[in-house]
């Protein structure tokens, strides 16, 4: 005699699904929430590489790394990828763009100092306006070590 299963003990399928897909994009988002500013050049980091300018990337993608990511130093040479969620003037925010930094100094090292102490991530000029309007003065980032 075959084994049969009562309807009322299988899956509804569309709520299965469902259920599945809303479980994978809460599970596929492991970024941390900060805040960036920029700095503008002369670049000139001595704290990670000394002044070297084979250190920074060619697509000037670079960053300098604020206390909360510093990590004693061992921060130098991580990339991150970095977006733009809100900042304190609306519509600063460049949506669906993600850059990706290479971390060059440390914040409070640097020849121009953040806007705003305390930041996460201070970033190159044109890091900076990549992912947000250049006249914003900070902005909220999601960013995830890669």
């Amino acid at each position: 005699m075959p084994l049969t299963t009562p309807s009322s003990l299988l899956p509804r399928q569309p709520l299965f699904l469902f259920l599945l897909l809303i479980s994978q994009l809460l599970s596929s988002s492991h970024g941390d929430v900060g805040t960036a500013t920029q700095y503008s050049p002369p670049y000139l980091p001595t704290t990670c590489f000394g002044i070297d300018p084979s250190q920074f990337p060619s697509n000037n993608l670079f960053a300098a790394a604020g206390d909360g990511i510093w990590d004693n130093g061992a921060s130098c040479g991580r990339e991150y990828l970095v977006r733009c969620i809100s900042a304190t003037v609306a519509g600063s925010c460049r949506p669906g763009q993600t850059i990706q930094v290479k971390i060059v100094d440390y914040a409070l090292s640097t020849t121009t100092p953040p806007s705003v102490s305390g930041t996460t991530i201070v970033l190159s000029e044109t890091a900076f306006g990549n992912i947000a309007n250049s006249s914003a003065n900070s902005i909220n980032i999601e960013f995830q070590q890669v």
